[in-house]
């Protein structure tokens, strides 16, 4: 079995975050970066799966700069067999069908059987390019996925709906899924695979030698939330809260001006 499992680093979301100069991102220098929390479950359930059927050949694949290579190595230190790390140090400039065309394009020809990624990533939350691959794939796609099951060929899933409801659904492989916080428990690297993870093959490609697609959106300004002052809680029966909000208003807006 050929699994693909497609994996983002992104910054710690507790890390204080500053818009660049360009006022188009932010600043990406002295951050702390990890693998997207969606594509932890995406790269567990690609490991069960192989596990599962005893046999198979599982990539990695990720887009971005040199230094998404630290992250993958965390992938293949928790099974996948091999990693490509498509380079490419304006990927925060692509929108999700940029993304999506080159997955699509690496992976057109490699007949995989199962395609994981994450329902989204943390940091744009867009939750389209797993299924705009698919859609390009032309391969039948499951998203947000809370329970994942696979059988002679058939995947069984069930996927998280508005108000906690959970639908069942099943596909023929080869199939894509989407897969959403608490399908399993992702394995922390031992030290040996940490160690073995060194000697596994990680490929280097060039974006432009994939694909070049012209971008379908513009982000011409992005900015952190206005601060906004605590609001105020007024108590006590309903003709004295007439009273005090009226004051309120007088004294500090122009409600009354």
């Amino acid at each position: 079995m050929k699994i693909l499992v497609c994996m983002k680093q992104v910054p710690d979301m507790e890390s204080k975050f500053r818009i660049n100069d360009q006022g188009s991102w932010y600043d990406e220098s002295d951050l702390a970066w990890r693998m997207n929390e969606y594509d932890e479950y995406s790269v567990e359930q690609a490991i069960l799966l192989k596990e599962q059927v005893g046999e198979g050949d599982l990539t990695v694949l990720s887009i971005g700069p040199k230094r998404i290579q630290e992250t993958m190595k965390k992938a293949l230190a928790m099974g996948c067999d091999r990693g490509v790390h498509v380079n490419d140090v304006k990927v925060h400039e692509k929108d999700p069908f940029e993304i999506a065309s080159i997955i699509a394009e690496f992976a057109k020809d490699k007949n995989f059987d199962m395609i994981f990624t994450g329902m989204q990533s943390q940091d744009r939350g867009s939750g389209q390019v797993g299924v705009l691959v698919a859609e390009m794939l032309n391969l039948p796609c499951i998203t947000t996925i809370v329970d994942f099951a696979f059988d002679n060929g058939t995947v069984n899933a069930k996927r998280e709906l508005e108000g906690g409801v959970k639908a069942k659904v099943s596909a023929q492989a080869p199939v894509l899924v989407t897969c959403q916080l608490g399908l399993n428990s992702p394995r922390y690297p031992t030290l040996p695979n940490i160690m073995k993870a060194k000697k596994k093959e990680l490929a280097v490609v060039e974006v432009g030698d994939l694909l070049t697609v012209e971008s379908r959106l513009e982000t011409p300004k992005i900015s952190l939330p206005e601060k906004k002052s605590g609001g105020l809680i007024l108590e006590g029966e309903v003709g004295d809260l007439v009273e005090q909000l009226v004051t309120l208003l007088k004294e500090r807006t122009t409600v009354f001006a």
